[in-house]
């Protein structure tokens, strides 16, 4: 409110200054003439003034009779010729001149309030950038505080990190009563990193840190240190510990510190020559445990591309402790779930714990993400409540992307997507450790034109060589369909993102993961660094066994799965015309359809067959191949059998 009052009160000076300066400016014309100038004359001219007084611009005088008159001076030459000839008496006063320096304030006033007005907006601008100073305020801080009083979360609402929070709870023990680790000699850590792939959760177990401790909390980002003139980004870091230092015991969070903590001298991974960037990185080194010390200041910073940062900054005395923020198991989606669902009205037909097993491989902000696009589907839908047909739904548009039903296809094209799915999902059933179907679709979904949905059993962190080698016989399925019922000529390039995937499994066996019996468990494999992939060096003899390797492994499950379709055409032909019928089937239809019973309709809507049976799914994670015309799946469903190894 001060500041409100004091700026209306700068403005209300400036503008009364300005009225004053232009009115004294304009010539001061006096507007109660008593007689106009020609009368004046006239009546000099019949004799009727006996006395004037010249004062500038300005006539005074008397008539004959005695009363005053006064008018204005044109600066008429032959005005004193008229008096003198008509015996007036004349009087001659001085005008009233201004100051030397009341005239130069005015001629030099309007240059003044230009640059009045030019500082205050200035500074205006100067604190918008985090304060005064430097090369137009650049060189403060730009960090965001929260006071204690404003971090409203707490570890209630960090969900999914159990073990991610129990390393941090000491900290906050420890800013609530430090003198309780000081009588032992034990030093809270100075820094703590938090590592995780992004959406887990990172920022917000850092400001719960914060409103569970009640102590302030500044917020900045990596890139917000870096700015094209060099020295900026070290003065912002000054200063933003100058201000931490006065508010002690405080939090200083950077998220993406990679941004500014690279690797110095171009060398290794990360690495690159940047003087703005490396003097930054200096001088964070020297805040966080430099000469003078920052008792009671814990820096709280966040990465998810740890392998770059600098040595120095991870050592002992600045980030002391590496906290892992994973992608959260089952137990932890759960929790998640509760956490966002709580804010919506649920239906009673919502099970959160088939929710969870249905969404593996899933970020806290992917969950928050599909709870949110599930009410706003039932809000579409003009429902008060959302039940899980809803959050089905969203989850497979997140997955899958979302129904193309206004896409024209021809019944042939149709047809043909309909037997590629089905080639997936019946090798998908009978290879050994493969996941258990979940749905099949040829209703185009983002850019696929089917979709074969697995779900596994149980969560899985590894991969058996038969797990491996059954993956490729199911992606290798689409396509043998497609000749066994059309011919070899007839197969389309609907297959090219699964054989795509099909030769990267193999090719990662042999050289990878040591599952080739001839070259055994070595490493082969592409070097990855920060320029990219770089090829190992072998000899041209070395190479040629690996791609050998390769193919025999591609040739046995391709035949494997051409043997299975083979055997079982009839259920080929079923599952395809099915599809065609209902263009989607569950597991339970697709589990009738492999015992060669027929399959009943689904209930309610074709469209809505799967609104009870997903909530029944005991699964866990998601690999779902596609039959699109060279157009890969999303991220989640193209990457989803790379995501299990």
């Amino acid at each position: 409110m001060m500041k409100i009052l004091m700026r209306v009160a700068m403005f209300v000076v400036i503008g009364t200054m300005l009225f004053s300066i232009m009115g004294r400016m304009q010539p001061g014309y006096e507007k109660n003439y008593s007689i106009l100038y020609s009368e004046f004359i006239d009546d000099i001219r019949k004799g009727s003034v006996s006395e004037v007084t010249i004062t500038g611009e300005t006539i005074k005088g008397k008539l004959r009779g005695g009363e005053p008159f006064v008018t204005y001076n044109p600066g008429d030459d032959h005005l004193i010729d008229d008096l003198i000839e008509y015996g007036v008496k004349i009087k001659v006063a001085m005008p009233e001149k201004q100051s030397m320096l009341t005239q130069i304030f005015i001629s030099w006033a309007p240059m003044l309030l230009l640059i009045v007005v030019w500082v205050y907006f200035f500074r205006k601008q100067q604190g918008a950038s985090g304060g005064g100073g430097g090369q137009m305020g650049m060189g403060k801080s730009r960090a965001k505080l929260l006071e204690e009083d404003e971090v409203k979360v707490g570890f209630a609402d960090v969900a999914g990190v159990e073990e991610a929070k129990e390393d941090v709870m000491e900290m906050v023990d420890f800013l609530r009563d430090p003198s309780k680790y000081e009588f032992v000699g034990g030093k809270i850590p100075h820094g703590v990193l938090l590592v995780g792939p992004p959406g887990t959760g990172k920022t917000l177990l850092a400001r719960a840190i914060a409103g569970e401790a009640k102590v302030p909390f500044f917020s900045i980002s990596g890139s917000d240190f870096v700015e094209m003139f060099v020295g900026v980004g070290a003065s912002r870091v000054r200063d933003m510990f100058e201000q931490a230092k006065k508010r002690a015991p405080c939090i200083i969070f950077i998220d993406e510190i990679d941004a500014v903590g690279r690797q110095r001298g171009g060398s290794g991974p990360g690495g690159g020559g940047n003087d703005e960037r490396e003097q930054t990185l200096n001088q964070l080194l020297v805040e966080m445990d430099g000469f003078s010390g920052n008792e009671g200041i814990i820096v709280i910073a966040a990465t998810n591309r740890s392998d770059v940062l600098d040595k120095a900054l991870l050592r002992p005395g600045r980030f002391d402790r590496e906290v892992h923020v994973g992608l959260p198991d089952i137990k932890g989606r759960e929790q998640i779930l509760k956490v966002h669902i709580k804010k919506i009205p649920l239906a009673e037909d919502v099970s959160i714990k088939d929710l969870a097993r249905g969404t593996p491989g899933f970020s806290g902000a992917e969950l928050a993400n599909l709870v949110n696009e599930g009410a706003l589907l039932a809000a579409r839908n003009n429902k008060r409540v959302v039940n899980m047909d809803n959050l089905d739904r969203a989850r497979d548009k997140l997955l899958m992307g979302a129904e193309k039903r206004s896409m024209v296809m021809r019944k042939e094209d149709l047809l043909m997507t309909a037997y590629h799915e089905a080639g997936h999902a019946i090798v998908g059933q009978h290879v050994p450790e493969h996941d258990p179907v979940y749905k099949v679709s040829i209703m185009p979904r983002g850019g696929a034109l089917g979709i074969t949905m697995f779900l596994p059993e149980r969560d899985q962190y590894s991969a058996s060589k038969d797990k491996l080698e059954s993956q490729i016989s199911g992606l290798f399925g689409g396509r043998i369909a497609e000749a066994i019922i059309y011919g070899k000529n007839k197969v389309t390039t609907g297959a090219s993102n699964d054989i795509e995937r099909a030769t990267q499994l193999a090719r990662s066996m042999v050289t990878k993961w040591g599952l080739s019996d001839k070259l055994g468990p070595m490493d082969y494999g592409d070097n990855e660094g920060y320029m990219g992939s770089q090829s190992k060096p072998m000899s041209e003899q070395m190479a040629q066994v690996i791609d050998e390797e390769v193919r025999i492994v591609i040739d046995r499950n391709y035949q494997r799965a051409e043997d299975i379709l083979n055997k079982n055409i009839e259920i080929l032909h079923n599952m395809a015309h099915a599809l065609m019928d209902w263009e989607t089937i569950d597991k339970f239809q697709i589990a009738k359809l492999l015992d060669g019973e027929k399959i009943d309709p689904p209930v309610d809507e074709p469209e809505e067959d799967d609104t009870d049976n997903s909530a029944q799914v005991d699964v866990e994670t998601e690999t779902v191949e596609d039959s699109d015309n060279d157009i890969p799946l999303d991220r989640k469903a193209g990457q989803a059998g790379h995501q299990e190894m």
